[in-house]
């Protein structure tokens, strides 16, 4: 497009000066006429050229204007050091700084809560109406972004941000950052473009000495007016005609605009990227890394079933289950209680002396103190060692139990009152519904997925056959996690990874494309290059298909676009020629070379905004082989960039006035 640019200064000088670079052969009036026409045509290629670009940017940036509306400064409730409170403007806030918020205020910066817990409405951020629960005591639960709402309670919030350093200025930074960093497929395409630009360049500067070899030949065969039309035709406005005919101007117009409209279709998802390159690079990921828990499972493990031993009954240990489990309030209490309720277990615990024991990592286990009585649940081990403290003896169906809900991929907890054990609960991490399909069609498009989790290789291996992932690493720790990613990238992989906790955050930065969630913490979203807002750590899979679906347009733009020159080559050229007499050689029956070239520049500049819709949109993804993907591109976009050029380049000469 720069040689486009520079065409068009020189034309105009010439539009000016007709004789500026010789005399012509042609009336200075009408050779002043035809460059006018062709400088005006050159501009607006230029123009519809920039247009693209400045579209694309635009649906970015109301992203971040959109961003921007959630950034407001607000009264804060600062904590001295002697607990006192002083109302100060956010901005005045540093990192370190503690924080009152009560309900109904906005949460003045980005922080970590330390103390209280209360629902917070993020739905500025992420999009989602349902309140987060936020709570001290994990990386997830604890983290809030600045411009987000208390609705009940009170927190007390450690300030992680200084001003203007927050996650929705970082995110704002980002949307409207300067230039993108070229890909290594868009710097192919733009090292193509370019070789072929000098090509055409060379050609195109020598012909005028053909054109002169050729008009000195016909002035001796056919006469001087035959040699005069051909040097009339070889004009500096007509050479730089031709040059722009023939060089692949509209994939080169288009280039920019696929990019960052990549970008913005992933901003649309509630993605934000810090550059072109992660979008890309999407695109072109072999392998998946994925948590188990939160990506793959629902996260929250789910009372599924209770187990019977030593002699009770199912009843008895509902009835055991519910009790050690009314007052847990965590997910997993609250579905026991719910599982015990469906199997008939109700107490009314009103003017019973009852207290709840809440679950401690010395401990490992929870429970109630009823009317004298001990019930708790908890881990097997923590159990058994309960039990005989208590002088109870532990039964042999524990193990039986245990092993039955292991080998199922679940979490089994034991449960008893005092020295007697009544059971096991079988906690079940529930895969997520269409993760199996998904993943099959990632499989299909070359992509290998790896499970990594914390757990027993047995619970790994029942979770990773029912989700249908590739291969799973068990037991699996940080520096495991970065193992597997260099291993990958070792065989020239590209490699994508989810992540939001602080133990993430160096596998995130190893990763090709690191995808932080909202909801993490700090190092995590500092280390990844995108950032679900969402926080849905399966969106990967979507991220995948969007920069699949980027390089497939252009791909699809470029096929087109070398297709459309193949095309004005057999159009112009000839015609050209045939202007000289041979006039075999003008197929398309075009009424002059001027009238040729006028017409291939209005086509020229016309493809360009007609195909800018597409490479916003995108082209259809279909998960296709490279193969499958080169012959579709061939039928659909390369004939239609042949048969388009004939058509509109032979509709345009008929509709110009020139002769």
């Amino acid at each position: 497009m720069f040689v486009v640019w520079l065409g068009t200064i020189v034309t105009l000088l010439v539009t000016i000066n007709p004789n500026l670079f010789g005399t012509v052969q042609a009336d200075v009036g009408q050779q002043r006429l035809l460059n006018g026409i062709i400088t005006f045509i050159l501009f607006f290629t230029v123009l519809f050229a920039n247009f693209a670009e400045a579209v694309a940017e635009g649906r970015g940036k109301a992203q971040a204007d959109a961003l921007r509306s959630t950034r407001s400064d607000t009264i804060a409730r600062k904590m001295l050091p002697d607990q006192s409170i002083q109302e100060v403007n956010s901005t005045e806030l540093r990192r370190g700084d503690q924080v009152k918020v009560i309900a109904g205020d906005m949460i003045p910066a980005d922080g970590e809560v330390i103390q209280g817990i209360g629902s917070v409405d993020e739905s500025a951020i992420t999009g989602e109406s349902a309140p987060v629960l936020k709570q001290p005591g994990t990386d997830i639960a604890s983290s809030v972004t600045g411009g987000t709402r208390l609705l009940s309670d009170e927190l007390i919030v450690r300030i992680s941000a200084d001003p203007g350093q927050g996650f929705i200025d970082r995110m704002i930074s980002l949307v409207e950052g300067a230039e993108r960093t070229k890909t290594p497929n868009e710097i192919a395409l733009t090292v193509l473009l370019a070789v072929l630009t000098q090509v055409f360049l060379i050609v195109v500067a020598t012909t005028p000495s053909l054109s002169g070899y050729i008009a000195d030949f016909l002035d001796n065969v056919l006469g001087s007016a035959a040699g005069n039309s051909l040097r009339a035709g070889t004009s500096i406005a007509i050479l730089i005609s031709l040059l722009v005919a023939l060089i692949p101007t509209t994939i080169g117009g288009l280039l920019s605009a696929i990019g960052i409209a990549g970008m913005d279709r992933v901003a649309q998802f509630n993605v934000i990227a810090t550059s072109g390159r992660a979008v890309e690079a999407c695109g072109d990921v072999n392998t998946l890394v994925l948590d188990k828990t939160g990506t793959i499972t629902l996260g929250n493990r789910l009372a599924d079933e209770f187990i019977p031993v030593n002699g009770h009954d199912l009843q008895e240990v509902a009835n055991a289950g519910w009790i050690a489990s009314v007052f847990d309030e965590t997910p997993e209490g609250r579905s026991i209680v719910r599982l015990a309720e469906k199997l008939g277990a109700k107490f009314d615990l009103n003017g019973q002396p009852a207290e709840g024991i809440e679950f401690s990592a010395r401990t490992r286990m929870s429970g109630t103190d009823l009317d004298g009585k001990e019930y708790r649940k908890g881990a097997v081990d923590a159990i058994k060692g309960f039990v005989r403290s208590r002088g109870g003896q532990v039964p042999l169906t524990l193990d039986q139990a245990y092993e039955r809900v292991s080998r199922l991929g679940g979490t089994p907890l034991a449960v008893c009152q005092g020295p007697d054990i009544y059971g096991v609960i079988y906690l079940k991490d529930m895969v997520k519904p269409g993760l199996r399909e998904r993943f099959d069609q990632l499989r299909r498009m070359g992509v290998k997925t790896i499970m990594l989790t914390g757990d027993n290789r047995i619970t790994a291996s029942v979770i990773a056959k029912e989700a249908g992932v590739d291969d799973f690493i068990a037991e699996a720790t940080p520096e495991d996690k970065i193992d597997v990613i260099r291993s990958e990238q070792a065989q020239g992989k590209l490699v994508a990874m989810t992540g939001d906790g602080t133990n993430d955050a160096p596998a995130l930065a190893q990763a090709n494309v690191g995808l932080a969630m909202n909801s993490g913490t700090q190092a995590a979203k500092e280390a990844a290059n995108m950032v679900d807002l969402d926080s849905d750590p399966t969106k990967l899979i979507d991220l995948v298909t969007i920069g699949k679906q980027l390089l497939i347009t252009r791909g699809a733009l470029t096929t087109f676009s070398v297709a459309n020159d193949i095309a004005k080559y057999f159009a112009i050229i000839p015609t050209i020629f045939a202007a000289a007499g041979i006039g075999a050689l003008n197929i398309m029956g075009l009424k002059s070379a001027q009238s040729a070239i006028v017409s291939a520049l209005i086509y020229n500049a016309l493809i360009i905004p007609v195909l800018i819709p597409l490479a916003l949109r995108g082209v259809q993804f279909r998960p296709l082989t490279a193969d499958q993907l080169l012959q579709r591109n061939i039928l659909i976009y390369g004939l239609g960039g042949i048969i388009a050029p004939f058509i509109a380049i032979k509709a345009i000469d008929l509709i110009l006035p020139l002769s």
